[in-house]
């Protein structure tokens, strides 16, 4: 990975605490005035690893991807939902995942990546849910029902959605 823009604000009124956030394609880390340059640098490096180690656990590869959907399928569909592939994909602008019962593959919209690893679990869930009924009828909703936070994860979507002004993808419609 390249190495972002780094925009330093130093503040009088900052102590002892080092942040640091994205702003866009560029981070700003935040110290306090009384540091050093030599200081300085070592928290920006430090900083940046942060940053990436954050960022790596909050969109996991494709790998990591299937090996979550295996583990959430013995969790919570007693192991009966086996993907073949799962993966991220950059196509899906009105869906939030999908499912290919015949070839047992399952695609995530990248949009999901930093949302709440409870919220990306529960698409999982759903789109595991479809190998083992392809419709969204009520033995189909039994099947998601089963993942805890279903209910909690499909409102956080649909007021992502309204906040973005995106359609509800049919079927996530909270009545």
């Amino acid at each position: 990975m390249d190495r972002p823009e780094v925009e330093v604000r130093r503040s009088k009124r900052r102590r002892r605490t080092v942040s640091a956030y994205r702003d866009g394609d560029r981070v700003v880390v935040m110290i306090p005035a009384s540091l050093s340059r030599r200081e300085e640098a070592e928290w920006v490096e430090k900083m940046l690893a942060r940053l990436d180690r954050s960022e790596r656990r909050r969109r996991p590869s494709d790998a990591a991807l299937l090996r979550r959907a295996q583990d959430l399928s013995d969790r919570y569909l007693g192991g009966l939902a086996t993907p073949e592939s799962v993966r991220w994909v950059d196509n899906q602008q009105s869906r939030w995942g999908s499912c290919t019962p015949g070839d047992r593959t399952i695609r995530l919209s990248a949009r999901l990546q930093g949302m709440p690893s409870w919220v990306l679990d529960y698409v999982l869930v759903h789109e595991l849910a479809h190998l083992l009924e392809p419709g969204h009828d009520e033995r189909f909703w039994a099947w998601v029902d089963r993942y805890p936070r279903a209910e909690r994860a499909k409102g956080y979507l649909v007021g992502w959605s309204t906040a973005a002004r995106l359609d509800i993808p049919p079927g996530e419609e909270l009545d």
